[in-house]
């Protein structure tokens, strides 16, 4: 793995995505309801809904809000919404992926190829570049509420079953096979260690750098997917800056 902080990354965009929390709060909100349909409504015997709960909380949603949608996944909603991935490259050639929730794939189609296409990037077919990604377990340990150093953490994380530790200065970040996540993380929390991020992510295998001249446009393409109610995740193959 790369030797770079995707937590500062992340920690980042949270600080600016402050204003947006309504959104945010909509598709946890949405993700939660999928989850608790798909897989009831126990968090104890859902590991998917129970991350998504865990996401929602590292990300301060209400508890009711979080409640809400549950209730709702329990009673005769006749919502659904359909997982669906989008493929393409950013300004650059930077390949992006993009997850998204949506309850009308026409519409969805629409936007995300308008966001590519106004901001100077181009949707790619299905597969075109999903094979430059690998799915991983990601946890993040913040160093500031354990005293342990890194050699105690990767050996709690390699007893545990992760895969990979890359150490930052505010951050212990751990990959894990998606199949290993649920088992890497619950042995964590048992050895005492405070989760401050724990989902499934679309890792890189190789980055690239975004030319000067096309950050800002690579920005607004990231930013005009985020902002699309139905987009989940967005996934660049972008090299992190400093």
């Amino acid at each position: 793995m790369s030797g770079h902080s995707k937590w500062h990354n992340i920690q980042g965009r949270k600080n600016a995505q402050d204003a947006k929390r309504g959104k945010i709060f909509q598709k946890l909100s949405r993700e939660i309801y999928m989850a608790a349909k798909n897989g009831g409504p126990d968090p104890s015997g859902n590991p998917n809904l129970r991350m998504i709960m865990d996401k929602a909380h590292a990300n301060n949603m209400p508890k009711n809000n979080i409640q809400r949608a549950i209730k709702k996944a329990e009673g005769n909603s006749e919502e659904h919404y359909d997982e669906i991935t989008y493929e393409g490259y950013a300004p650059g050639g930077i390949a992006v992926f993009v997850e998204a929730l949506t309850d009308n794939k026409n519409r969805t189609a629409s936007d995300v190829r308008v966001a590519f296409t106004r901001n100077g990037g181009s949707l790619g077919a299905t597969g075109s570049v999903s094979y430059m990604f690998d799915r991983k377990g990601y946890i993040v340990i913040d160093r500031s509420t354990t005293d342990a150093d890194e050699d105690q953490v990767l050996l709690d994380v390699m007893d545990a079953g992760g895969d990979d530790l890359q150490t930052s200065d505010d951050a212990y970040e751990v990959y894990t096979d998606p199949k290993e996540f649920t088992q890497v993380r619950d042995a964590l929390k048992k050895d005492g260690y405070k989760i401050a991020d724990a989902e499934l992510v679309m890792v890189p295998q190789n980055t690239t750098p975004v030319p000067a001249d096309k950050k800002e446009q690579f920005q607004h393409l990231v930013d005009a997917l985020e902002d699309n109610d139905d987009v989940q995740n967005v996934y660049t193959a972008a090299a992190d800056e400093d």
